[in-house]
């Protein structure tokens, strides 16, 4: 039976459903895909995961459209970005067609937990790729253990898509420049937990970083890519130690076909006096609107808009995209699969 679930106020939090997928890599391959209905996993005290941080993760949506099909994302660019991450940290590499056919099992194994069309949620999807074997030298693991795992969520930020106010605070560094920020592993989530708990304590939604060599430019949102509008421009930072986000990505193409200039380049700090929209953009917010900056250090503000709603270009961006993603608008870049 199908557990009650108050589809409108979810909130972003984890929560168990039916079926999760797994796959190993040992002997210098990669196994079969297995469904497991096992929330834990065994594993080996001295995983390279554990001790030397040897993890990438991903995360994408699908979502149930008008029609009543389920549709998923660009999660080939996931699947890249996965490989990429591997790459970076010198884990095996999954095939692109075995990633997206572990998170077509998941979705469909899970069908009854994609929220309704009109229900504002949708199915968080999280693959998870750990070095399992053992070492205790720092050199990579010889095995490893994929897994995709699904979930009903809200919006990420409780306040959905209301613009609310970010922090700059200069002695967090969320990645060094030339470390591991543009790959997707849980270190850098680790290293900007303090400061962003510190952040949300005092009010605001997520910390801005300034890039960590001079403090000179603007870097991420601690969970997502920074985006500003002026000029009928949009404009997002170039930086080494930045996560290639797949929704800024898409956004950007989308802000090209709406007619806005688009300039990927280093974003000086002085020029958040000049913006007329900001923005945060990821997987799990789509775009969050940015109605402040406070500059802790300086004790200045920076402040954008009328306050109670999301910009122009915010707001057209944010309803194409969501349109595109449920199927409310056609898919003219071939950026959505059906979950048949």
């Amino acid at each position: 039976m199908m557990e009650n679930i108050d589809w409108k106020n979810l909130g972003f939090g984890y929560r168990d459903t039916d079926y999760n997928v797994r796959c190993s890599y040992k002997n210098g391959e990669w196994g079969e895909l297995e469904v497991s209905t096992s929330n834990t996993i065994n594993i080996h005290m001295s995983a390279t995961a554990l001790h030397y941080g040897q993890e990438a993760f991903e995360g994408l949506k699908a979502f149930r459209g008008k029609d009543g099909k389920i549709r998923v994302f660009r999660m080939d660019e996931n699947a890249k970005r996965m490989q990429n991450s591997c790459d970076g940290i010198l884990m095996a590499k999954l095939p692109v067609e075995k990633f997206e056919e572990a998170v077509r099992i998941a979705i469909k194994k899970n069908e009854r937990f994609v929220p309704p069309y009109d229900s504002g949620a949708s199915l968080y999807i999280r693959p998870l790729l750990i070095g399992s074997g053992p070492q205790i030298g720092v050199s990579p693991a010889e095995e490893y253990l994929f897994i995709v795992f699904v979930m009903p969520v809200g919006p990420y930020f409780k306040e959905g898509f209301k613009p609310t106010n970010l922090v700059i605070m200069r002695q967090f560094d969320r990645a060094a420049p030339q470390g591991t920020g543009k790959y997707k592993v849980g270190g850098n989530y680790a290293a900007s937990m303090y400061e962003g708990k510190k952040a949300k304590a005092n009010g605001f939604s997520a910390v801005l970083y300034l890039d960590s060599r001079e403090k000179k430019y603007i870097d991420e949102c601690g969970p997502a890519n920074f985006f500003g509008i002026k000029n009928n421009t949009y404009i997002t930072p170039e930086s080494e130690s930045i996560l290639p986000s797949i929704t800024n990505k898409s956004l950007i193409v989308l802000a090209e076909e709406m007619g806005l200039k688009v300039e990927r380049r280093k974003v000086p700090y002085e020029e958040l006096a000049e913006f007329d929209e900001i923005g945060a953009c990821g997987t799990a917010a789509v775009i969050s609107p940015v109605k402040g900056i406070y500059d802790n250090d300086k004790d200045k503000w920076f402040k954008y808009g009328n306050q109670e709603e999301a910009g122009e270009w915010s707001t057209k961006l944010y309803s194409k995209l969501r349109a595109i993603q449920y199927g409310d608008e056609p898919d003219t870049h071939n950026w959505i699969k059906i979950i048949e």
